[in-house]
């Protein structure tokens, strides 16, 4: 079968997103923000314009990472936090959520050590995302932000997809539909 591509422009790059099957009548469009400074670093600075006062940023691994890491270099270099897929051996005390995201085939889970907690308990948190679909991802973060302590100042993504762009409680760029079986937005 011939790949098929959906044409957007994203915080002011075009991009060719290619479709991937979810199932026999349902594609979504794959965003890959790896290994695309231009795209990462045109997000981050819309992004930023978009943001109220925070003392800390949180997204999950992985697809997250580059534009976080962006985002806080432009902001000269702040710190930011990341919830690790799986609790790692230099972390202790680790709070563990579970998610089941739309394009992972498992459940999976996010954790936060003693360090990271501190570092955002009673603080300002925004939650940055590449995409949010289902929202699945984002409420494993409200969970651990809130778990540990942290204010939950704003959630932010660069494509909201499907219904997610109805959300009210979400900041978004680019609204991305959910496409038929033929490619064909729905």
């Amino acid at each position: 079968m011939e790949q098929k591509y959906y044409h957007m422009t994203i915080a002011g790059c075009e991009r060719d997103l290619p479709l991937c099957p979810l199932s026999e009548d349902l594609m979504i469009a794959g965003f890959v923000i790896f290994g695309d400074p231009e795209l990462t670093t045109a997000c981050a600075k819309e992004l930023l314009e978009k943001i109220p006062e925070y003392d800390y940023m949180i997204t999950a691994e992985s697809k997250g990472i580059p534009l976080i890491c962006e985002m806080a270099r432009l902001q000269g270099n702040k710190r930011y936090v990341l919830a690790r897929k799986g609790a790692k051996l230099y972390m202790q005390d680790v709070v563990k959520v579970q998610v089941n995201s739309i394009t992972t085939d498992h459940v999976q889970t996010l954790c936060l050590g003693r360090d990271e907690r501190e570092q955002i308990q009673g603080k300002r948190t925004l939650i940055v995302d590449d995409v949010i679909s289902t929202g699945e991802s984002l409420a494993a973060l409200e969970t651990l932000v809130e778990t540990v302590g942290g204010q939950i100042v704003g959630k932010f993504t660069v494509l909201a997809e499907g219904e997610a762009a109805d959300r009210t409680d979400i900041t978004f760029l680019e609204y991305l539909p959910l496409f038929n079986s033929d490619g064909t937005p729905q």
